[in-house]
């Protein structure tokens, strides 16, 4: 489905839901294609490398190998890893900032946060989730509808490629994060409700239509296909333009600020954020190459520089 995968290709903490990570182990396809994800190297005007951008995907199917000669070389030549969030091997902190923000009460009937021709299908996929018998009063909408996305998804967060890099960085070279966790869930908790109710309402119209690809994006995500990823940035509820804003490209801007001024520093960064932020015209590529650096695709079996 377009808002399970999407999310996977958003924001790590868009899979951690108000049952935690997803237990569900996927399968493994032989029919996928080899893994070519986007990959990117960033130089300044006069061609001196000064990083990489990687695109990853916060949760994958069991059985996927996503590692290639071109992704190993960077990360063996990166000195520091940039992500959006680094903690996410730490559960008990992950659930202690979760709770903080997606809890308050006094909320309407959740059957009230979504239109009425939407009801029987809310219903039916909360009687498909495990939070069937949850009292939704004292939750956050945002929190809700993230935790429905999560329904039927084949995709663990124990699999992501940004929590594998944080394993291959971790007590050997620095790792930065863009967000963290509280800064990240921060950005849904400051939406306007009317902005939640309609995330819930495409989480619940989406699920209610059934029959779509659910692999689409993950494909388009080995194959680093840029257009069908974009587009996904267009969909479900990040068709809602103030949404959009507040959960991709104004997110790309403030990345950007940040990022700019570690290009310039002698240690060079590996970053690696979800997909979605590097695509199309609002992407961390076109942002980057405004600021005057050049950013060149790296074919999957190359390495890069030394």
């Amino acid at each position: 489905m377009i808002v399970r995968c999407a999310a996977a290709i958003i924001a790590p903490l868009l899979l951690i839901g108000l049952a935690g990570c997803s237990d569900a182990p996927g399968g493994s396809d032989p029919e996928r294609p080899a893994p070519s994800p986007l990959l990117y190297e960033l130089a300044s005007a006069d061609g001196t490398v000064e990083g990489w951008m990687f695109g990853t995907i916060h949760a994958l199917p069991d059985g996927i190998d996503w590692r290639t000669p071109a992704i190993d070389g960077v990360i063996d030549a990166a000195d520091l890893l940039v992500v959006e969030v680094g903690g996410l091997n730490r559960r008990d902190d992950r659930r202690s900032i979760y709770e903080s923000l997606a809890q308050s009460p006094g909320h309407p009937p959740l059957a009230e946060r979504v239109p009425a021709e939407l009801r029987p299908q809310l219903a039916a996929l909360i009687d498909r989730s495990d939070l069937d018998t949850r009292d939704f009063s004292g939750e956050e909408t945002w929190a809700v509808a993230l935790a429905l996305a999560r329904v039927g998804a084949t995709g663990n967060p124990a699999n992501g490629v940004d929590a594998a890099l944080i394993d291959d960085f971790s007590g050997k070279r620095p790792v930065r994060e863009l967000e963290g966790l509280r800064g990240q869930l921060s950005i849904f908790d400051r939406l306007p409700e009317t902005q939640q109710r309609s995330m819930l309402a495409a989480v619940v119209r989406e699920n209610a239509e059934g029959g779509k690809d659910p692999e689409r994006l993950l494909r388009a995500w080995l194959t680093g296909d840029a257009t069908v990823i974009e587009a996904s940035t267009r969909e479900g509820f990040l068709a809602d333009p103030a949404t959009r804003e507040a959960l991709l490209t104004g997110r790309n801007r403030r990345w950007v600020a940040a990022l700019v001024p570690m290009l310039g520093e002698a240690s060079r960064p590996l970053v690696a954020v979800g997909t979605a932020h590097l695509v199309g015209p609002d992407g961390l590529v076109a942002l980057i190459e405004a600021q005057g650096y050049r950013v060149r695709p790296i074919p999957t079996a190359a390495r890069p520089a030394p």
